[in-house]
């Protein structure tokens, strides 16, 4: 506009810098003391703020996943089940691929099954608890002592929120329906009576529970929904019994060769000693390729 006064430059002084500083820009600004702590203070005595402490680094971001990294496991699973359960070469090579492709390796494979390894854990300390104390003493640290000389699935189903607590993610549901299943073989396979399981039916128990979770780990992984199954349910019944019996075998392999390592079930060595299992037993399921070729 006709009004407008023009711009004449910097007039010697930065407005934006405050009075008392100097004109190199340094020194401190008058007024108080340092505060009770020495931290410097503002010109009316109050103390100057802080500067932010530096922000975390960042940290990188993982790479996306492969879409297609089920893609193999899927389809070798599909010949397996259309076979009827009798190709057993493709139900070797769908397992072996999930572990070594889908899941990572077998260390990979095991630490994602992180909830079936605490309630694994859980579940076989309380029943070395309750050889090493006894049934009603072991139930009685949980406050479950009415629960004493009643039958094992029974009380299993009592422990049910301690070993397995909580149900509302996959992995939670996971190591509960592996429960729930195995609560439902004990009946079958006799091992009823918790004052009389030896040492040999505990690791059983334990074999039960880790075949349910991995079974149920690969068939949600893997989606057994996108897989084309046999129409007859007789014949659906047995390729999912191959499965279990296929997924069995790496777990008790694995068993096998952690008694022969000489592991102790000592209360603080369980943990430890569960998680090997595990790893083991997926190292066994990739191995166990070559050998279902072989039949």
């Amino acid at each position: 506009m006709g009004t407008s006064t023009a711009y004449g430059g910097p007039s010697g002084r930065d407005p934006l810098v405050p009075s008392w500083l100097g004109s190199d820009g340094g020194g401190a600004p008058p007024g108080g003391p340092p505060d009770d702590q020495g931290q410097p203070a503002g010109p009316n005595g109050a103390p100057l703020p802080q500067a932010a402490p530096p922000a975390p680094p960042r940290q990188p971001i993982p790479p996306a996943a492969n879409p297609n990294r089920y893609t193999g496991p899927r389809g070798n699973f599909t010949r397996f089940a259309r076979s009827g359960g009798s190709d057993r070469t493709s139900l070797g090579r769908a397992v072996s691929q999930y572990v070594s492709s889908s899941a990572g390796g077998s260390r990979q494979a095991a630490q994602r099954m992180g909830t079936s390894r605490a309630a694994g854990a859980r579940l076989v300390s309380f029943l070395s608890d309750a050889q090493t104390r006894g049934p009603r003493e072991a139930l009685r640290t949980l406050n479950l002592e009415a629960l004493a000389g009643r039958p094992l699935p029974e009380i299993l189903i009592g422990l049910a929120d301690h070993v397995c607590p909580g149900a509302g993610t996959v992995d939670e549901g996971i190591a509960r329906e592996a429960y729930v299943e195995t609560i439902v073989e004990l009946t079958t396979a006799g091992i009823t009576d918790l004052d009389a399981l030896s040492p040999d039916q505990m690791l059983t128990v334990f074999e039960m529970y880790a075949t349910h979770a991995i079974e149920a780990r690969i068939c949600n992984d893997i989606g057994l929904k996108a897989i084309t199954m046999p129409s007859d349910a007789q014949t659906a019944l047995r390729v999912e019994a191959q499965l279990r019996d296929f997924v069995r075998n790496g777990v008790s392999d694995a068993l096998a060769n952690a008694r022969a390592g000489g592991a102790v079930m000592a209360s603080d060595r369980i943990p430890g000693f569960v998680d090997q299992v595990y790893e083991d037993a997926f190292r066994f399921l990739h191995a166990r390729e070559e050998a279902e070729g072989d039949q």
